[in-house]
């Protein structure tokens, strides 16, 4: 990191997202160069683009769209890729190109291939590239579909969030080669996975690590307005639990339940609601102090809580598994979470 200087990836003007989750705050090298310099060496992601280019990053608001990463995300990252001397590099996502920088500083830049889909970020990044001294290939392109030109690779280093991994970066993969990949089911955050290829066709690993990073532009979730009316209930399980217990619990629930994504929020006075959709169905459970039932309203052909309420039990009735259990394996018919061995699926 000190070889390639992360300052060298930022542009004069970018929003700086806290590592505490705080809303963030714009950093502008003219106006305020010291406090510019500050946020570039923390630990924190630098927003660089904002709902693909058509918001001034300075607003802080929008849908983040490209980054450079936090260090310690980074460094995580490539601490389980695990290059050898001489490996060749798949990237998918070269944003600022920061990590492509690292790649080839340590492997040369005729070992690593880094795919960009955006053209804006694409032009930029291979200005910064060039201002480090470094030239790895660079392709605008399609991540989710690889490059098949230079497979196979010994290593794939996903920048961008997937809630499944495409085939094609196992098939470009040589046998014993390694994936890290950002899993962010729609259900609760992320999960950093370390994949290994193995010679039929597949790839199985772990999770590692808890990570929030921008979707893949294919697979961002698309909302869904649905009609009629909802069915009341009323639950005895506080929702609470179910989605502050454990990384554990949000490994089954998104494994059990991939389609099912979730969102909540605490309310003034200890409230706390949580809000469930999928394709054609959606869920509102409420929570209020001093009432002994929880609220449920549903709709859809799905009863969206009962499916969740249904898998955090089960997930409670193995024990209460924590996320390093878990793991997942790569297949051409698609994907599957499992508990302990890749011969358990939980789904």
């Amino acid at each position: 990191m000190h070889a390639v200087p992360r300052h060298l990836f930022i542009p004069d003007r970018a929003w700086c997202h806290p590592e505490d989750g705080s809303m963030g705050y714009l950093i502008d090298r003219t106006a305020d160069p010291e406090v510019w310099l500050s946020a570039v060496y923390s630990d924190a992601a630098i927003i660089t683009q904002i709902d693909e280019g058509t918001v001034d990053v300075a607003a802080g608001q929008g849908e983040y769209t490209s980054s450079s990463s936090a260090p310690g995300i980074v460094a995580a990252g490539l601490s389980l890729l695990n290059p050898y001397e001489g490996d060749e590099v798949l990237e998918i996502g070269t944003g600022t190109g920061w990590t492509a920088g690292l790649l080839a500083h340590c492997l040369g830049d005729d070992n690593v291939t880094s795919i960009e889909i955006d053209q804006a970020v694409f032009g930029r990044a291979v200005e910064n590239l060039k201002a480090s001294g470094h030239v790895p290939r660079l392709i605008l392109g399609d991540g989710a579909k690889g490059c098949s030109e230079r497979a196979p690779y010994d290593r794939v280093h996903v920048t961008c969030g997937v809630s499944e991994v495409p085939y094609a970066w196992v098939e470009q993969t040589r046998a014993g080669g390694l994936l890290v990949v950002p899993w962010m089911p729609y259900w609760e955050g992320g999960h950093l996975a370390r994949l290994t290829v193995v010679g039929d066709g597949t790839a199985v690993g772990r999770f590692h690590r808890g990570v929030v990073f921008m979707p893949m532009r294919s697979q961002r979730w698309r909302d869904v307005s649905l009609e009629g009316s909802f069915r009341d209930s009323a639950t005895a399980l506080d929702p609470r639990r179910v989605v502050w217990s454990s990384t554990g619990a949000d490994v089954a629930v998104a494994g059990l339940l991939p389609d099912v994504q979730g969102a909540h929020a605490g309310e003034e006075g200890g409230g706390f609601r949580l809000w469930l959709s999928s394709g054609d169905s959606e869920a509102q459970v409420h929570y209020a102090p001093g009432f002994r039932r929880v609220s449920v309203f549903q709709r859809g052909p799905r009863d969206l809580w009962d499916e969740v309420e249904a898998a955090y039990l089960r997930w409670v009735s193995w024990g209460e598994p924590e996320r390093d259990r878990f793991g997942m394996t790569i297949t051409p018919e698609g994907q599957r979470v499992w508990l302990d061995s890749p011969d358990n699926p939980i789904g």
